[in-house]
């Protein structure tokens, strides 16, 4: 039965669905996109299906807490789209505070006006520092030079937290206004994710080789011939990481190290899970170029415990581009290289092309995914 704003009432509550704590949620702004409920009963997560409210009318949700449910003495919470990017925001765009109950039965009725699109708007404030770590740093395994960024918490002169890295590459093209092709603007999603206390995190950015990118991202011999990706690889583990370790406050253990890139730049980050499964644990997978290599092997590892993998594919991108993933992800689950160890999350968007905007959208959803969300 499907209730219109105006006749959505107690009365009918109470005739359709047995006592309760239930939750009745009216907005302004309509679209296809699920409404979930993110609160101190879930640990904030935003992806959460198990609090997913039902759509019964035209801007019209609803969702019931079942008769067992252990509540917090004060439930707290918020409503989005799927992550903090499509949080709700008051009339005029601004941070909307947590909402708050102690109701235990009956209803709860809430309005939302605005829903943040595209994390915009985001508070200066909470920006990242972005230092660059070096514009010539060596890379012994392949005789030659890059320039790596370190993207740190907005705060992290004023604390003495450590913290978790996520190691990117193509750092050319992740916020740098002046990208040829535009950029995934990881700096303002992660100024959101920070002022909405999801998570804080260490990423480092490591520049692509320019023209030597496909070979540098090219791991063995593949159908684009032999290329350098192992040493590529080699530098990351042996060279970079101890680096960065000595230097910033980490969290250096595999739980805490994840690796992550788009197309040529996910495939090596494939690469990078399966040769040093004992040194990264979260792999945040975009669109990879798994057409280089249709003969990648799998092989079970005994340090593969608790990898998650992120995978993302969009539907306008290639006529294979799912088609591929989707069969990455079998091939995983067939060669037992999951083993009821790792988790792997495979997102699609029917209408993703390949292209920064896309990957942009999705960095969030998949940051909070692997570092933050236990369940």
């Amino acid at each position: 039965m499907i209730f219109d704003k105006t006749h959505f009432s107690e009365d009918l509550i109470d005739s359709k669905i047995e006592t309760g704590l239930h939750i009745i949620l009216t907005t302004d702004e309509d679209d296809i996109r699920p409404v979930y409920i993110s609160g101190n009963f879930n640990d904030w997560r935003t992806q959460d299906k198990d609090f997913m409210m039902e759509k019964v009318g035209v801007g019209l949700y609803h969702f019931k807490f079942t008769h067992d449910f252990n509540y917090p003495e004060t439930v707290l919470y918020k409503f989005t789209k799927g992550d903090w990017s499509e949080v709700e925001i008051g009339a005029n765009g601004e941070r909307t505070e947590n909402r708050s109950t102690t109701q235990r039965t009956g209803i709860q009725n809430e309005h939302v006006f605005r829903w943040r699109k595209n994390w915009l708007p985001f508070k200066p404030n909470f920006l990242p520092q972005i230092q660059l770590i070096s514009d010539e740093f060596e890379i012994p395994q392949l005789n030659t030079t890059r320039k790596i960024w370190a993207l740190l918490p907005h705060d992290y002169d004023f604390s003495t937290e450590s913290y978790p890295v996520m190691y990117l590459q193509d750092a050319q093209n992740l916020f740098n206004e002046n990208a040829e092709y535009g950029n995934w603007e990881i700096d303002k999603k992660l100024a959101v994710m920070s002022e909405y206390q999801v998570g804080k995190i260490i990423v480092i950015a490591v520049e692509h080789a320019e023209e030597d990118r496909v070979k540098e991202y090219n791991v063995g011999k593949t159908v684009l011939g032999k290329g350098k990706g192992k040493k590529y690889i080699d530098f990351l583990v042996e060279t970079l990481k101890p680096y960065v370790d000595s230097n910033y406050r980490t969290k250096p253990e595999r739980k805490h190290t994840g690796i992550g890139g788009s197309s040529m730049g996910a495939l090596v980050s494939i690469f990078s899970g399966l040769r040093y499964p004992e040194v990264f644990s979260k792999l945040m997978i975009f669109s990879p170029s798994l057409w280089v290599d249709p003969k990648m092997k799998i092989k079970n590892h005994e340090d593969s415990e608790d990898t998650k993998i992120y995978l993302y594919a969009g539907g306008d991108e290639s006529e294979t581009m799912i088609e591929h993933v989707q069969a990455f992800k079998k091939k995983i689950i067939k060669n037992e290289f999951v083993d009821d160890k790792m988790k792997i999350n495979l997102s699609i968007n029917k209408l993703g092309k390949h292209n920064e905007t896309y990957w942009s959208d999705e960095f969030p959803k998949a940051i909070e995914w692997l570092f933050f969300n236990t369940k």
